[in-house]
């Protein structure tokens, strides 16, 4: 095992410049290019490099008419949709930062975030995001001006900058260089208040130059797509559409996942990038389907060959047997779901929480692979990914281009480069005690680095729990494998100071009907009333018996319950990224927890 690993960088880091310069090139060098599609009464429709500046430059305008001075915030309350990275990017054109909110964010957060920030203005995606903007209206004076997507934001600011001189704009525009700061990303606050990570232009600049010339397999492919529905107000869908858009990859945004599968097939993109939740998903959808068919066992055969196949090809390549079951699989099976998918994407990007080796396998097995990453808010997105010419499935990959990682004597992941942030908003305590003078950024993450210089994370610091009898135990890896299972939702390991792990499980409600059918039991059988049932305890048992696995003994899960609930963010046990508050699990579950070591 090593303890420290880097990648040289590509791209060196931007001495010069902004985010916008690359909007300006992109018209500049190739106007007539398709940067954007945008759903247009349920067609795509496409928009040029030239069109997308002239937007965006038209908006930036109505900025600076309404105020908006350089250095100053402007916040973003919405689902992921094209007016979003038009407003992103007219704000910084105007010499502005952004502060993202998360469109479900309650009052309460949203003035914390408003407040915090002192952002002088929002835009706000519908009539719902404006009523809870207007709940906190009075307790935030500073923010004076709201626009509402839904209303015609673009419309009507570009209408309103009429007046502002080329001049004027690019005045603005000059006052940004790449120590400027470019966002505040509030953390999704799993604990405490969120706080705010200041990223600069610089840390954008140099994060996404190298991705794009370190990832050209997917930036740089010709004829490349994505569809991004991940929320823009979490730092992986934003990096992402930072890299579509220095790469002039046609970028597509689904403001509904309910969709996505309709427009998957429309858009047909190149690649894509999601949650292992999604990719979790598709699978479990997949056998469900096959096994409500008749079909069960042939889909499991053909995932298990899958697997193995993606498995040969690090290990010398596919016998004769296993090529020709994978290539009928591929026609009865694989095609199908890569339809489902579009019918382009070869490639993936996964990141937000570890996506399992399994899953890995099968998704390269069917053809689509899956890199996987790591990162936080306050490493600019990205600190390590799996690269097509740089694999190794079950790792979150080696640094990026000009990244650096080490693991501390207490196992500690420290990270460091050009990507990591300025520090948090009005916080210079926590601040300093994040990063190190020398520039080393404190994870809170448990992880180890291979000979090959990939990476595991192995848990979270703050999250071990140490048993009564001194054993420690990092919960993620239960975690991880139970939520694998189609029919469990979320799950939380217990068993700090106590004689043994135990943990606490909710059933996932939309694949419960499925369950219910294959157990042969009532429709309408509740969740609330079927957590006792013997069939669901012991099929929730053999979810556990399989996580056990990866642990020794003294690791293992002894005791389960099964919650008549699920966990959900409007419940507020789940963050807007899906991150477990476990201080509020613990709170509201007390009994539930007592009971399992009583």
């Amino acid at each position: 095992m090593k303890t420290e690993f880097a990648v040289p960088a590509i791209v060196p880091a931007a001495e010069s410049g902004s985010l916008a310069d690359h909007i300006v090139e992109n018209a500049e060098q190739a106007g007539n290019h398709v940067v954007m599609s945008r759903m247009i009464n349920g067609t795509w429709a496409s928009v040029t490099a030239r069109e997308f500046l002239a937007e965006v430059k038209g908006v930036a305008k109505g900025l600076i008419a309404s105020g908006v001075e350089p250095g100053q915030r402007v916040a973003i309350m919405s689902r992921t949709r094209y007016d979003w990275t038009v407003a992103d990017y007219a704000i910084w054109y105007a010499g502005g930062v952004g502060v993202p909110v998360y469109e479900t964010s309650s009052a309460e957060q949203v003035e914390w975030i408003i407040s915090d920030s002192n952002a002088v203005a929002v835009f706000l995606e519908s009539a719902k995001n404006k009523a809870v903007f207007e709940e906190v209206a009075d307790r935030v004076p500073d923010c004076t001006r709201q626009w509402i997507f839904d209303d015609g934001a673009l419309a009507t600011l570009t209408a309103a900058g009429v007046g502002v001189s080329d001049e004027d704009l690019e005045r603005a525009r000059a006052t940004v260089n790449p120590q400027s700061l470019a966002t505040i990303i509030y953390t999704s606050g799993t604990t405490g208040r969120p706080k705010g990570c200041m990223l600069t232009h610089r840390n954008f600049m140099f994060e996404v130059d190298n991705i794009v010339q370190g990832m050209p397999e997917l930036f740089m492919h010709k004829g490349a797509s994505t569809l991004l529905f991940l929320p823009l107000a979490h730092v992986f869908g934003r990096i992402i559409q930072l890299g579509a858009v220095r790469a002039r990859v046609r970028l597509g945004h689904a403001p509904d996942v309910k969709n996505l599968l309709a427009d998957l097939q429309s858009f047909q993109p190149t690649f894509l990038l999601a949650v292992p939740r999604v990719f979790e998903k598709v699978f479990n959808s997949a056998q469900q389907k096959a096994t409500a068919e008749g079909k069960g066992n042939i889909f499991n055969t053909a995932a298990q060959t899958a697997i193995d196949y993606s498995k040969s090809l690090d290990s010398g390549g596919a016998g004769l047997v296993l090529k020709l079951k994978h290539k009928l699989f591929d026609r009865l099976v694989y095609g199908k779901l890569r339809a489902a998918m579009g019918g382009q994407i070869a490639w993936a990007v996964s990141g937000g929480a570890p996506l399992g080796e399994r899953l890995g396998h099968f998704f390269r097995g069917i053809g689509i692979t899956i890199l996987e990453g790591y990162g936080l808010t306050e490493t600019s997105a990205a600190t390590t990914v799996n690269r097509p010419n740089a694999l190794r499935i079950g790792t979150v990959g080696q640094p990026f281009p000009g990244a650096k990682v080490k693991v501390a004597a207490d196992g500690e992941l420290l990270l460091a480069g050009d990507q990591i942030f300025a520090g948090y908003w009005n916080n210079p305590t926590a601040t300093a005690e994040a990063i190190e003078p020398d520039g080393w950024f404190h994870s809170g993450d448990i992880g180890e680095i291979d000979d090959g210089g990939f990476l595991r994370i192995t848990g979270r610091k703050k999250e071990l729990i140490v048993t009564a009898g001194g054993k420690n135990v990092a919960p993620a890896v239960l975690e991880d494998r139970l939520r694998a299972n189609y029919l469990i939702s979320q799950c939380m390991v217990v068993g700090d100071a106590q004689p043994f792990i135990a943990a606490l499980v909710t059933i996932d409600p939309e694949s419960f009907p499925a369950w219910l059918k294959q157990a042969d039991k009532p429709a309408t059988l509740t969740i609330a009333d079927a957590v006792t049932d013997p069939d669901l305890v012991a099929f929730v048992q053999g979810a556990v018996d399989e996580a056990n696995k990866a642990v020794s003994h003294a690791e293992a899960i002894k005791k389960f319950h099964i919650l008549t609930e699920d966990w959900t963010e409007e419940g507020g046990q789940l963050t807007p990224s899906m991150k477990l508050k476990r201080n509020v699990v613990m709170k509201d579950f007390a009994a539930q927890v007592d009971a399992l070591y009583s």
